[in-house]
Parts: C-alpha cells; sequence; structure tokens
C-alpha cells in the first residue's frame, strides 16, 4: 500500500504541473499497479470477512415465562446483557403482552425504564388478543448488565370502576415469553491479547453460536483431559448464558471446524506440528505456555507444557479469572512455582437482596422478588433470617397495610406496617426449620398499600414503597449431605473447588463421549469458583486407595469403562450380562429393545467408602450415556430431576427415580453437628431447669415452713 500510494501521489503531481511521465515513470505505474492489485487480493478477502464479522444481531428473552400482574398499579421488570466488546448500534425491546378486556385504553398507561431511566410511555389497545410493541432503547444507556422495568397504570372503564376499587382482580397485565431484547452490534478484531481473546471466547454470542470449543488431540492423555477440564470450568464460570456450553472436542470435528475461537491444548509431543512452529521446543524448556496465534481468519490459544505438572499448572490459569483480565499480552510463560490458585473462600453468612432503592409506587399489592444463591455445597440451616428494611408513604390506611415476606411461593411471615415508622423501620422474620430452600431460593417481598380512606379522592397522591439498601438474608447454612439430585454436585465440591474428584472415563474417546464430558463439566463450572480443589482423570480403574478416598464420577459404557463394569450390581438400573441393554428394575418395566437405547444418571453411596459420593452416567451406547449427560448439562436441566437416579430414551424422554430411602450420606455427623449447632440452645435450656429447680426447691421450703408455723400455733391456742 505504501509503493501504491507513492504512486499516486507522484503520477497526481506530475499531471498537475504539466510534465509529461518518462519511462521511469511508466515503470513505476507498472511497479506500483501490480503491488495495488496483490495488495487488493490479499486484503480482499479478510475485508469481506471482517464485513461478515462486525454485522450482527443478538436477541434474548425478555421473559422466559410469562409473567402475570394484576393491580390498578403493576410492575414487572426484565434483564439482558451486553458485552464490553460489542459495539452496539441499537437495541430494540419487543414487548409481547396482553391486558385486561376491561381496561380503559384512555386512562391506561404503559411507561418503560432501562436502567431507572424512563424511555417511553405508550397505552395499551383496547382488545383481548396478544399485543405487541417495539421500544428502541436509548444506547447511551446500555450497560453490560441491564433492567427494564414496564410500570404501567390501568384503569377500567367507567362502569367497571367500582370493581376496580375494591378489587384488582379486574385489572391484569399478562408479559408473555415472547417478549425479547435485540442488541444489533459490530465487533472489531479481537487483537493478540489474551485478556480479549478469552473475553471473546466466553461470549454471549460466541457460545450460543457455536463458534468457541477447546480441542484436545486425538489420543488424549489424562493429564490433558485434566487441563481441558480445568479450562471448560472457568470457561463456564465466565460464560453469562447458561443455556450453551463451551465443547471439548477434537480437531477433525464439524465443532471443531466451526469454532471460531479455539483453545489449542496438549503437551508439546502431542501439539500439531502447525503450532509447535509457533513456539520451539527450545525456547519452551521446562515452562508451560499460553500463547495467541491467528490463521485463515480463526484465533487460537495455544496452552502446552513439556510435561503434565506444568500443564496442569496451565489449565488452572485458564480458570483463574482475575489472571486473565490481567493478561494484556501475547504470551505468557508459567513455571511450577508460578502464582495461579484463586484466593481462599469462606462460607459468608450475609447475602444482600439489594444494594439500590428498590421504589414501588401504587395502591394495592407490589411484589419484588429477590435470588438468593449459596455455594452449592452448603445447603441454609435452621436459624436463617430475612431482613427487610423500608420506608413508605404516610398516606396508607395503616389498618390493612402490610408487608408479606415469602420463600420460594410459601408465606414465611407478615409485618403490619405504621405510621410512626414510616421514615424507616427494619423487620426480621425466620425461615421455618421445615422448608428446605436447599443452596438457591427467591425471596419476594410483597407490600399490600391500601391508601387511607380520608386521602381518597381525584387528586389523592399514589402510595409508594422504597426497600432499601440493607435489605438482606441472614443465613446459617450446612455442608451438602444428601445423595440427591436436588443437592448435586455439593457433595463433590467443598469451598467452591473439586473435593478430591476422580473422574473415571474410557480409554478410547468417541465424538459421543466427548459431549458427555462437555456436559457433565458444563455444570460443575457452574458451581466451581475456585481452582484449588483435587481433579484427576483415570482411563483404566483406579488403585483401590484412590476409590476410598475420592468422590467419583464414572463416564461411559460397561463395555467401555471397567469400574462401571464392576459396579453393576450396585447400579439402581443395571445391565444384562452382555452389557448390551438395561433391564428393568422394581421401579420401572423395561422392553428390551427400548432398554438397548436407555442412558442413565445415578448417584450412589460409594461401596468403596460410605461417605463419598459416586455418580454413574453411562448407558448401552456412547450416544445414549450423551442424553443422559444433557439432563445434567445446566442448571436449569437438574432443577428438574428429583430423586437419585433417572433414565433417557432415543426420544429425549427423561423419568427420574428415588432409590436411597436414608439419602443422607452420613447420619451420624448430621444428628453430631445438628446437636453442636444447638448447644446454645441446650445451654439456655439447662438454665432454665436449674432456675425451675430453684423455684420448686423454694416453693417446698416455703410450703414446709407454712405448714410448720400453722402447726406450732394449733398447739399453743389449744
Amino acid at each position: 500500500m505504501g509503493w501504491g500510494n507513492i504512486f499516486v501521489n507522484k503520477f497526481f503531481i506530475n499531471q498537475q504541473n504539466g510534465t509529461r511521465p518518462s519511462v521511469i515513470s511508466r515503470l513505476w505505474w507498472a511497479v506500483g499497479l501490480l503491488l495495488l492489485v496483490s495488495s487488493w487480493g490479499s486484503l480482499g478477502p479478510q475485508k469481506t470477512a471482517q464485513a461478515a464479522a462486525t454485522s450482527q444481531t443478538y436477541t434474548q428473552p425478555f421473559h422466559p415465562t410469562a409473567s402475570s400482574l394484576a393491580g390498578q398499579a403493576v410492575v414487572t421488570s426484565g434483564d439482558f446483557t451486553t458485552t464490553d466488546y460489542w459495539r452496539l448500534s441499537h437495541v430494540t425491546l419487543t414487548l409481547a403482552f396482553q391486558v385486561s378486556p376491561l381496561t380503559d385504553q384512555r386512562l391506561s398507561a404503559v411507561t418503560v425504564s432501562l436502567n431507572g431511566t424512563p424511555v417511553t410511555t405508550f397505552r395499551p389497545q383496547h382488545r383481548t388478543s396478544v399485543q405487541t410493541r417495539q421500544v428502541t432503547l436509548p444506547v447511551s444507556a446500555v450497560r453490560r448488565h441491564n433492567v427494564v422495568k414496564l410500570s404501567g397504570q390501568l384503569q377500567l372503564t367507567s362502569d367497571q370502576s367500582s370493581d376496580a376499587t375494591t378489587s384488582g382482580a379486574a385489572n391484569w397485565l399478562t408479559v408473555m415469553p415472547a417478549s425479547s431484547v435485540t442488541c444489533a452490534y459490530t465487533v472489531g478484531a479481537p487483537g493478540q491479547k489474551i485478556s480479549t481473546f478469552y473475553e471473546r471466547l466466553t461470549g454471549l454470542d460466541t457460545i450460543s453460536q457455536q463458534r468457541a470449543a477447546v480441542i484436545l488431540p486425538d489420543q488424549v492423555s489424562d493429564a490433558e483431559l485434566q487441563a481441558g477440564m480445568l479450562a471448560v470450568t472457568g470457561g463456564t464460570r465466565f460464560t453469562p448464558t447458561v443455556d450453551q456450553q463451551l465443547p471439548v472436542t477434537t480437531a477433525d470435528t464439524a465443532i471443531a471446524k466451526k469454532a471460531t475461537y479455539q483453545i489449542v491444548l496438549a503437551t508439546y509431543d502431542h501439539l500439531p506440528a502447525r503450532f509447535q512452529h509457533q513456539i520451539s521446543r527450545t525456547s519452551l524448556g521446562q515452562t508451560a505456555r499460553i500463547q495467541r496465534y491467528d490463521a485463515a481468519n480463526k484465533h487460537y490459544l495455544i496452552v502446552t507444557a513439556p510435561n503434565a505438572k506444568l500443564l496442569a499448572q496451565a489449565g488452572r490459569y485458564l480458570a483463574n479469572a482475575e489472571l486473565l483480565r490481567q493478561a494484556t499480552h501475547a504470551s505468557t510463560t508459567l513455571t511450577a512455582q508460578s502464582a495461579v490458585l484463586t484466593p481462599e473462600t469462606t462460607p459468608q453468612n450475609e447475602y444482600a437482596l439489594t444494594t439500590t432503592a428498590d421504589r414501588l409506587v401504587g395502591a394495592t399489592r407490589q411484589e419484588r422478588d429477590y435470588f438468593v444463591k449459596l455455594p452449592v455445597d452448603r445447603v441454609a440451616a435452621a436459624g436463617s433470617t430475612i431482613q427487610v428494611k423500608l420506608r413508605y408513604a404516610k398516606n396508607l390506611d395503616f389498618q390493612a397495610a402490610l408487608a408479606t415476606v415469602s420463600v420460594n411461593g410459601q408465606s414465611i411471615g407478615s409485618h403490619r406496617l405504621t405510621a410512626r415508622h414510616a421514615d424507616g423501620e427494619t423487620f426480621s422474620v425466620r425461615i421455618p426449620q421445615r422448608l428446605a430452600v436447599g443452596h438457591d431460593f427467591t425471596v419476594r417481598v410483597a407490600l399490600d398499600l391500601p391508601v387511607a380512606t380520608s386521602a381518597k379522592g381525584s387528586a389523592r397522591p399514589t402510595p409508594w414503597e422504597i426497600i432499601e439498601p440493607g435489605t438482606a438474608a441472614h443465613l446459617k447454612s450446612t455442608p451438602a449431605d444428601r445423595l440427591l439430585f436436588a443437592q448435586y454436585p455439593g457433595l463433590f465440591l467443598q469451598q467452591g473447588a473439586y473435593d478430591h474428584l476422580a473422574v473415571v472415563r474410557p480409554r478410547q474417546l468417541t465424538a459421543a463421549d466427548y459431549q458427555t464430558l462437555s456436559r457433565v463439566f458444563a455444570l460443575l463450572g457452574h458451581y466451581v469458583d475456585s481452582n484449588r480443589g483435587q481433579l484427576q482423570f483415570y482411563h483404566q480403574r483406579p488403585h483401590e486407595d484412590v476409590l476410598k478416598t475420592a468422590n467419583v464420577i464414572a463416564l461411559g459404557t460397561p463395555r467401555q469403562n471397567p469400574l462401571i463394569h464392576d459396579l453393576n450390581d450396585h447400579l439402581y438400573f443395571q445391565f444384562n450380562t452382555a452389557e448390551t441393554r438395561v433391564v428393568a428394575n422394581e421401579k420401572l418395566s423395561v422392553e428390551p429393545r427400548y432398554g438397548a437405547t436407555l442412558g442413565t444418571a445415578q448417584l450412589l453411596r460409594s461401596p468403596y467408602n460410605d461417605r463419598r459420593g459416586l455418580l454413574v452416567v453411562t448407558g448401552a451406547t456412547p450416544d445414549a450415556t450423551a442424553r443422559a449427560a444433557t439432563h445434567l448439562s445446566t442448571p436449569a436441566d437438574l432443577s428438574v430431576i428429583g430423586g437419585d437416579a433417572l433414565v433417557v430414551d432415543a426420544d429425549n424422554v427423561q423419568r427420574h427415580f428415588r432409590f436411597q430411602r436414608q439419602a443422607l450420606i452420613d447420619p451420624a455427623a448430621t444428628a453430631h453437628h445438628r446437636l453442636t449447632q444447638n448447644r446454645q440452645l441446650g445451654l439456655y435450656l439447662g438454665i432454665a431447669a436449674g432456675v425451675m429447680a430453684v423455684i420448686s426447691l423454694a416453693l417446698v421450703l416455703l410450703w414446709r415452713k407454712h405448714r410448720g408455723l400453722r402447726h406450732r400455733g394449733g398447739t399453743r391456742y389449744d
């Protein structure tokens, strides 16, 4: 391009001066033309690829499920996410909704706000069918995480107004699942920074469009699988979406060929030659290398080391978010002494429900939901409370004004609002011990805000209430202790890290086996937030000492995996002698050909250590095994599984069962923990019993003294 510019400038100078080009000038013209054509030829495809890559759209659901709201004043919200590398051109909210057919179009209105800033107000049409409204959201107000709020005043027609005053049931707004937010944006080149590459690799659009993958060697070793799954664990944790996975595969698959962003991970001897050319063995030495590389419109992160120990270091590096954000360079070299571990974590007791003032406006009932998530290896225990901090208007009917707290839809307590505390009050309600909330749950604060009779009239002020920062869940928690999918994978983790996890896999991995691994570790990645844990892979049956101390995940068919073969008698769903099909048991009748299509996942008490867990994901074929793993790939999939076993057929129809009567992994330890937890209560009861004994003794002594006085008095008077 430089020569072309030089020539063009000189050419026009000569033309302006009226100078006839010389032979040398003509020669320069020819050379410049050749260079220009060659540069166009080399740049043309890149420009085309870049243009195709920069004009994109991404659509996210606004309300995954239908949400109905009742009352004259209705408020609901949804959220959407963007990424830092998107250059947004416009953002559109497509709102699908229904309103009550009794709504008066002239008096009713809905306001759309983005991150607390009103965007537009519109009047719903007077019809019963689903209405669609498109709203352009201001790009300048869009953040990485965004909240869109719909707030409306729904007034009924004049002949129904009296009913509206006494009951809000006739006023309703339903937001339909078809509602969505579409972002239009452009994307520039990723550059050579590791941090930028990883941001793109785990981006919303990259993952959902299946343009990212972790590539392992064909004959993968256990050490390479360990490092690769650490990378998947980290990548899943940083991925904003939970309905897609960062897949693990080999270079010759369709997944790899489609992936624009790839982590290529292998020991140096297993690294493909074209990547070895980027990192010489001499320069690598006794270190691990993480290095950026681009070729043929694809972007790579090469991860390699001369041995298993250093490759594990690189895998832990990829599972450390802070290090990746700080890697603003094209390559990183690690030694065995490099600091790659995440900081140690300890369970917290207080979970803030809101960090900003949540203002609720309108008469009748107003609600706000908050999501609380404990580490998956902890569950809420007795003594947990919800603390609510409020301010509210003084024009309420305080005979009926009420705040109600619910957990997972079940009311756990109410509090009467008073004029004396309108400027600020705090109250707490206890989560009942009978309410098993698990490690994540929803807290709803519902507020009944009737207007005082004296304030009613055409100009009455609208009632309001503010849920203030300081509203929090104060939780006492215990370790997950049940072999049920409701608490999976809690037993396999400790303080957010793998807890002595041994993964036994087939020696030869098929494409379906890689899908199984990707899905199982995608779910684990949603809950693992530390890279300090112990994770080890085995391609054959581990030694007895390992099985006695480890939590175990066994994957594959019984013919692929010797451990599953040995465990057949312990399985809830067992295989026939030829290991070609699942057979019937006391819970399910199985036709032979149907059994040959089944995949299953089963949570067992380890026969090698009854205080350890064992997850077996298996099936009659590798494809059947992968289908079973599909239902263990996201938190949403896991949430619908009950019991300790599931089966999945060729039509992906899933059924789950419970076989264990005693799901506690260690009943004795649990009883001891509860006794320790209630030690203070026992102390109080002991003190109370002592006080009662003293009082009883005093009463006995007084009675005896009084009786003696009466006896002596009677004798004297005789």
